[in-house]
Parts: structure tokens; sequence; C-alpha cells
């Protein structure tokens, strides 16, 4: 068999980084990324759980696969392998599925299955751990990029939250941190891999370091990065509204280092239906929060999670959080339906929304959303913004594409080589719903 291998990876950015951690400790063993139409003698599939429809799209992609590279090796691991491991088991041509906790020993667990000539494809050697496990976090001494301009860096795994619709904390387990000093090497080592920005990344981020011995906070972290300057840009990922600090935000604010985005999980602008949820803060918390990070950080892009029809989110409820978010200062919206996850409360809850009635809201909550991402978008039109122009050109356009610290793609046009370059851009026009344009200062 060709040590040629394919990682498909569906869900969050975490998942990305176990994907790119597995990428990265395959080819040290000496395993090739499959290029086109080359056969591989491995795929793996780096599940999401978190929706049915996650789940069932993982699903699908587990038999596509197979039907690819019919003779290669299948791995199964991620939370929808963590949480029903006897449905993929079931798959023909699945040879081991691997628990979240796991993941990090999938190189060595490859090698035994090609090595143990009486596994079979009905998949005998399943595993599914919920325990800390020694693979949770990657090798910081191995850059770990995924090939892509802004690489993530998994500092915390895991969730003790156990809101009443998630099913992360039965598929991640605890909440667990990577150590102060493997964070910083990990961000030293990918600038001098020659990587400008980073985006700290967790499934519980506001938990980092709560359970290290001595305890630390996030907030901790920050200074620390602030202080040694290990890379050139740093962004957070998700973080809970009852979790924001303000010398958090005072870190932010007096930093050209951390970008200026933060993304604030709402779910609901009812204080019913938050604590149904299990949320642990009302729509008011939300609110003043949002309003503080708007005052202290002006040029901030705040985008926020919403989750539509709850079971007994009535047509008032809904209302309180339609009229929340239209009165926040938002750049964007992430809208979700509610989805019944098996083995959680809210699955068993009264009170269904019928699905016509959560297409509809969700609609209306996503145009919402649009008319704010403009707005902000517009914002920007005859000002300068800091980019980070990715590897590669914008495949409709033909022009460059970079993300600004405030999370908004700009379009440059320019026959120079921009590739993996932060510059200061003129932005000129709204190029569509979601994108500027600009032309690049000259220094």
């Amino acid at each position: 068999m060709t040590k040629t291998y394919v990682i498909k990876t569906l869900g969050c950015k975490v998942n990305r980084f176990d994907s790119d951690a597995l990428e990265a400790a395959l080819e040290k063993r000496g395993w090739r990324r499959a290029d086109g139409d080359e056969p591989a003698g491995l795929c793996i599939v780096n599940t999401c759980t978190v929706t049915g429809k996650g789940a069932m799209q993982s699903r699908q992609e587990i038999r596509r696969l197979i039907r690819r590279f019919p003779q290669a090796r299948v791995v199964v691991t991620g939370c929808h392998a963590q949480v029903a491991p006897q449905d993929l088991r079931a798959i023909a041509g699945v040879d081991d599925v691997v628990g979240t906790a796991e993941k990090g020993l999938i190189p060595e667990r490859v090698t035994a299955l090609l090595e143990n000539k009486t596994v079979n494809r009905s998949g005998k050697n399943i595993e599914a751990s919920m325990g800390p496990g020694k693979g949770c976090f990657a090798d910081p001494s191995l850059p770990v990029t995924g090939r892509r301009t802004r690489p993530v860096v998994k500092i915390q795994d895991g969730c003790d939250a156990f809101c009443t619709y998630c099913i992360v904390p039965y598929a991640r387990g605890r909440s667990r941190s990577s150590t102060p000093e493997d964070v910083l090497a990990a961000l030293f080592g990918l600038s001098e891999a020659g990587y400008h920005e980073a985006v700290l990344s967790g499934i519980h981020l506001g938990h980092y370091g709560r359970d290290l011995s001595p305890p630390t906070d996030l907030t901790a972290m920050m200074r620390q990065i602030e202080r040694l300057q290990p890379i050139r840009r740093v962004r957070l990922s998700s973080i809970e509204p009852n979790e924001i600090e303000d010398e958090m935000l005072e870190i932010i604010a007096g930093s050209d280092r951390f970008c200026r985005h933060l993304h604030v999980p709402l779910q609901s602008g009812s204080d019913d239906v938050l604590q149904k949820m299990g949320r642990p803060y009302s729509a008011a918390l939300f609110s003043e929060k949002v309003a503080g990070i708007h005052e202290k950080i002006p040029d901030a892009a705040i985008g926020a999670d919403v989750l539509i029809g709850f079971p007994g989110e009535t047509d008032a409820a809904f209302s309180d959080t339609y009229d929340l978010v239209a009165s926040l200062p938002l750049a964007y919206l992430h809208v979700f339906p509610f989805s019944p996850r098996p083995g959680t409360p809210a699955s068993r809850y009264p009170g269904r929304v019928p699905h016509a009635v959560v297409r509809e809201r969700c609609g209306s909550m996503r145009r919402l959303g649009a008319r704010k991402r403009e707005r902000f978008l517009a914002r920007w039109v005859g000002k300068e913004v800091e980019v980070l122009v990715e590897s590669s050109r914008d495949r409709e356009t033909g022009k460059w594409k970079g993300i600004s610290s405030q999370y908004t793609t700009v379009l440059l046009d320019s026959d120079e080589q921009l590739s993996n370059r932060i510059l200061r851009v003129q932005v000129e026009a709204v190029a569509d719903p979601c994108r500027l344009t600009g032309s690049v200062k000259v220094p």
C-alpha cells in the first residue's frame, strides 16, 4: 500500500486543528497527502455531531470515500465517532473508529492496522474513549498549519457546561487545557515557520487554564502573548459573554497584536429560553457585554450565534431575540435551527416548534444578520485596514483575497505577489454582501 492519505473534516475550528495535527504527525512518519485523483491508501474522516445534519453529512462523507478509494483503509474519528461508534462500525468498509480523546494516537493505530493481517473491514478494532487521552493536544514542537494562511491553535478542549441542547460535552469530555508554555511554543513555532496570524481556539475557550496546576485563565494567557509577542497577529475564537473580562477588552483595545474581533454566542434573547437551555447569563448581561466591547473597542467586529426553535420558544420569545439582536452593534450572525441530539435533556423537552415556523424564524434572523453585515462593511469604505493576504487568489474574481483584523474579507487587484503578507489597505467599496475591495497603500 502506498503511504498516501486524505483527511476530510466536518465541523468546527477545533476539529480542523485536530485534522491539521494528524496531517503533520502522519507526514512526520513518511505519509504524503494524495493529490487530485491519486489513489489514497488511508482515508480519515473527522466527524461532527453538533447537529443532526452534521452527523448525517459525516456518514455521507465516509460512504463517499469508501466508494472513491475501495482499497484504502478507512479510519473514522471525531465527535460523531465518540457518541455513536456502533452506527459507524456498521458501515461496510470502515476499519477503525477512534474516539475524540484518542485522535492523536491515530498514526500508531494506523501502523498497527496495516500490520495486523487479521483486521477486517467490518470495524472490529473499535475504541471510543472519553478520557483525557495523551493525544488531546498536538506536539508543540511540530508546527500545525493545515496549509492555511491563518493556522488554528487549539489551547483548550472539552466542556463542563452541559447546556441542555448540546451533545459536545458528551463527545469531547471534560474541559482540559494546554499549558501556557506549550501555547507559546506553538505560536513561536508558527512565526518561525513564516506565519503571521494564529487563531486561539477551544471548545470552551473561556475555561482555558482552570484545570491546570497552578490554575490560570485566558486573560493571563493574553497578557503573556502581549508581553512576549510570539507572532504578529492573534485572533480569539468564540467566547461566552459571562467570561468576557474588562481586562481582556483592555488588552485588545491597547494592542496591535490581538485582532479586533470577538465572537460572542447569544443563542436566545429570551431569559426564559436561556434558563431552559442552561445558559449561565441573561439577555441583559449579553447586551451589557456587547455594549462594553463596542465602547472600549469601537472598531471591533462583534459576531453572535443564535439558536432558533428551542422547545417552548414562543412567538414572544423569538421577538425578544430578534429585538435584542436588532438593537445591538453586531457585525454578523451565525443562525442555527434547533437540532435535537439524542441523550441531551432538550431532546426530550415538550413544546417542539414546527419546522415551518423554525424555517421562517431562521430566514427572518438571517435577513437581519445580512443587514447588520452590510452596515458593518459600509463603515470601512474610505478607511485604512490591516489585511493578511491569503495564499491564493479568489477563484471568482481572480483578485488577491485577505482578511482584516476585523474579520472582513478584502479583495485586492494587484499583479504583485501578495501571498501571506500583512499590508495596509485603503478600502474602496463594498464588493458584495460579504466582501470589500481595496488597494494596497504604498509605504
